[in-house]
């Protein structure tokens, strides 16, 4: 998930520099009584280093500034290599109050350099920044919204991994599993959401959602029932298992029509059932969407006449 999140773009020259012997002390040794300095010692020959490099070069510039980097061609070097007697490379060490605190040896997957580098952000009093979740949350609605809700949950998942409480990933991975036709699950991660969230309006939403699944799953065909509304205007229940239908057939403004339409004919048929089914459309909804938008003004227009 982290190799995801941090982007790889080209970091501000005084975070990450080519050192030598000459400004070794300068560079390593006084800058890390400022802050945490890492210090790749490689050279161009060198085929882990190839691999390793880039990977500190992204985790340094996402870490913004707590840390800075140092690299060092040992082939330019051999003196400083010696010093520290570096064997094999590519060797990383993490320098603090003029000091190596830290450090390993050959080429580590992401996530491991995440944690060394977390590591001597904490030991210079340092706090790592979070990670920038929204990106990630933004590229799984899209996937949502495309049909390809198995990727969009892992995805949702893989934030949760890293914020559980992120509640709109939250929220996502209930729509995603809603969207897979896997009620019983999406009820079950609703069910488990952290306290924190449980009332964030992305939970609230991803509710409303499930509640409409449930009852489309129970909807009768639309074509008998707007018949039935039509030889029965009055018959307000078959008005009513219209609307859930026409919502379960994607016909969202159909639906809130029919909804209004009982309110205005008796609001308190069946303790209010059609404003109450109403407004559970309107929170699955995006709060500016048209649906919401001219339903609400609709149904003020009735209840303050």
């Amino acid at each position: 998930m982290t190799e995801m999140l941090i982007g790889a773009g080209s970091a501000p020259a005084d975070l990450i520099k080519d050192g030598t012997e000459a400004s070794f002390m300068a560079d390593v040794i006084e800058a890390s009584k400022d802050v945490p300095i890492i210090v790749d010692f490689w050279a161009p020959w060198c085929g882990p280093c190839k691999t390793l490099g880039p990977l500190l070069e992204e985790a340094v510039t996402a870490a913004k500034g707590a840390v800075k980097m140092v690299k060092i061609d040992v082939d330019k070097a051999q003196g400083i290599a010696g010093q520290l007697q570096i064997q094999s490379i590519p060797t990383v060490y993490a320098f603090y109050n003029g000091q190596p605190i830290d450090g390993f040896q050959g080429a580590l997957p992401a996530s491991e350099i995440k944690a060394f580098i977390d590591k001597a952000i904490a030991a210079g009093g340092g706090e790592a920044p979070g990670e920038d979740l929204s990106a990630a949350v933004e590229a799984a609605e899209e996937m949502l919204t495309e049909g390809a809700a198995v990727d969009a949950a892992q995805t949702f998942a893989a934030v949760l991994e890293e914020d559980p409480n992120q509640a709109a990933a939250y929220g996502g991975l209930v729509r995603a599993h809603i969207s897979l036709g896997d009620l019983e699950q999406a009820e079950a991660i609703l069910n488990g959401a952290p306290a924190e969230i449980s009332d964030a309006p992305e939970l609230e939403a991803a509710h409303a959602q499930l509640e409409l699944a449930k009852q489309a799953a129970d909807a009768g065909p639309v074509a008998e029932l707007t018949a039935l509304v039509e030889s029965e205007p009055e018959n307000l229940q078959a008005r009513f298992d219209l609307a859930l239908a026409l919502h379960a057939n994607g016909e969202v403004e159909e639906a809130v029509a029919q909804l209004i339409e009982s309110f205005r004919r008796d609001r308190e048929w069946n303790e209010g059932a059609a404003k109450a089914q109403v407004f559970t459309i309107f929170e699955a909804l995006k709060p500016n969407d048209p649906n919401v938008l001219s339903g609400r003004r609709r149904l003020s227009s009735m209840i303050f006449a």
